[in-house]
């Protein structure tokens, strides 16, 4: 019996190590290299030589390149023979990698598992058939063990063909797919932990506050704010983690702040305002689901579900801030939406979780499902806040909006009846800040209301330039690849900077070359292996290594 049970023992660790795969990033071989042209040194691997070029990838995987006559002796006779080693391991014939479109990790491990665990439950079957589980069970109920581990079996199985990842990292090129319809009223760029998104917080395919009806309107006016890099952008998590604990969306928790931004750059609140109620019952929200706050702010309180008149079907019309997307009535396959969990949405395809908007309570977020940061007043952080120009105002009973349009490029008038009459509140701001609000009504003369208030920002483009120029400018998704890259600048005004994109492998031969920017590469044809992709610039080259597998 001892014999028996480590054999089956073995056979369990041997069946789950044969399905495991371990790959060491760390074997890296690091070279010195001494560069005698300037009298220094840097350390790093051989990555390929080019056109006379020796580049070298560092150890942050930065890559650098030197003539080979500015390095020592030395140094160039070990260049020439890592190059004639990659000569020869490029000659071997090569098959293409096969392209896949599922995540390899995720159903490869899910696979390997399943097939681990039905070897050890049919050795517990054969182990009960030969007799071995009556040492441990009494034979008049051996019987039963079979119905029992056959559920097992069942259950498992089924179990890990549904298992749901509790985090997920998102590409932020598919995120960004998502506001592009909205560009450039609103400006996108990432880093490795969040994806930022810039705007006025004005929206420009809808008119605003029209529809507000009598007991709404708290005589707030919707001023652009400036939503932007490097301490103000919107901020959406890349790696979203499914929460253990899930904080409400309601009358107390995140009553002052936003809790998703709408693809066209239009922050979203909770349903509920800050007194309690919900803000589409009450009658405090436009025709668009939105209104302004006590800081002439505009946001929606609902599902901005209008935007599927401008953006598709099958793509978010917001990003909460856990990082999890908000769809309309459709899944991201085009689908009709599937029933909704507590949390007002649920684990869509490829086990990722995401909303869906609804145009009944509670509209879009009951709880947030992935892990947030609430501060001491219960108000969601990191987010971007608006800049008040004037204190709160006080309600008007008995108004009703009926226009709100833009004169000229740095003003509104917003026209509301009363009573029966007629009147006008126009405001316009200066360059430097200086905000005048002109209130009008039949038979009475004009007041005037100046405020001195923040500067506005007109153009988003030069400050988004300036801010983005100080840091890492692109990026390429995915890498490692198997299929299409991505060259992702993280502003799109950078596309007309550049000249030319090159792709080299390691022997320093172009296997791609265009002229001008592209945003996609397929790899899906090239041998594994490292590559250098050169984007040049007006005056400037930037190098990232690219790994095909």
């Amino acid at each position: 019996m001892k014999k028996t049970g480590l054999t089956f023992l073995a056979i369990c660790v041997l069946n789950i190590c044969a399905f495991a795969h371990v790959v060491d990033y760390g074997n890296v071989i690091m070279h010195h290299w001494n560069i005698e042209s300037n009298n220094s040194a840097i350390e790093g691997s051989f990555y390929m030589m080019r056109d006379g070029k020796v580049f070298i990838d560092k150890a942050d995987n930065e890559i650098v390149s030197y003539p080979l006559n500015a390095l020592s002796k030395e140094d160039q006779e070990y260049a020439m023979k890592r190059q004639e080693c990659v000569k020869q391991i490029n000659n071997r014939k090569v098959t293409p990698p096969i392209s896949t479109s599922q995540p390899m990790l995720d159903v490869n491990f899910r696979l390997y598992l399943t097939a681990s665990l039905s070897v050890i439950f049919l050795l517990l079957l054969l182990g009960f058939s030969k007799g071995i589980g009556q040492h441990f069970i009494s034979k008049d109920k051996v019987r039963y063990a079979y119905p029992i581990l056959t559920v097992g079996i069942i259950a498992t199985l089924f179990g890990f063909n549904k298992a749901y990842r509790t985090t997920t990292t998102t590409n932020p090129a598919v995120i960004d797919s998502a506001f592009t319809p909205f560009k450039p009223n609103v400006i996108t760029s990432w880093d490795t932990t969040y994806f930022y998104v810039q705007s006025h917080g004005i929206p420009t395919t809808h008119g605003m506050m029209v529809g507000i009806s009598s007991n709404g309107w708290q005589q707030q006016v919707p001023i652009p704010q400036c939503y932007l890099l490097p301490t103000n952008a919107w901020s959406i998590p890349l790696k979203p983690t499914i929460a253990t604990n899930h904080i409400p969306v309601d009358t107390i928790h995140f009553t002052r702040g936003a809790i998703a931004i709408a693809v066209n750059g239009v922050p979203i609140f909770n349903e509920h305002t800050n007194t309690g109620a919900d803000a589409l019952v009450a009658g405090q929200l436009d025709n668009y689901g939105g209104h302004c706050g006590r800081a002439d702010d505009y946001h929606y309180h609902i599902a901005p579900l209008h935007l599927y008149g401008t953006t598709s079907a099958n793509l978010p019309i917001a990003y909460a801030f856990d990082g999890f997307a908000v769809y309309g009535s459709h899944e991201p396959d085009g689908t009709s939406m599937a029933a909704l969990d507590t949390n007002h949405g649920h684990f869509g395809v490829g086990g990722v979780y995401h909303y869906h908007g609804t145009t009944t309570y509670p509209y879009m977020i009951a709880r947030f499902a992935g892990q947030v940061t609430e501060d001491g007043t219960h108000q969601l952080v990191p987010q971007a806040a608006a800049s008040p120009v004037r204190g709160g105002q006080n309600p008007l009973p008995g108004a009703l909006i009926t226009s709100c349009q833009q004169v000229g490029t740095n003003g509104y008038r917003l026209i509301y009846t009363l009573s029966g009459v007629s009147d006008t509140v126009a405001y316009s701001w200066t360059p430097t800040g200086i905000y005048t609000f002109v209130f009008s009504s039949p038979g009475s003369a004009p007041r005037d209301s100046i405020y001195t208030g923040f500067i506005p920002c007109y153009v988003l483009p030069n400050i988004v330039n300036e801010i983005t120029n100080l840091g890492n400018r692109l990026d390429i998704y995915p890498n490692p690849t198997n299929g299409i890259i991505s060259i992702a600048l993280n502003t799109p005004f950078m596309a007309g900077d550049v000249q030319s994109i090159s792709v080299y492998n390691i022997m320093g031969q172009t296997v791609f070359h265009v002229f001008g920017y592209t945003q996609n590469i397929d790899t899906r044809k090239w041998p594994k292996g490292s590559y250098l992709v050169k984007i040049q610039l007006a005056g400037e080259q930037i190098n990232r290594k690219l790994i095909v597998q």
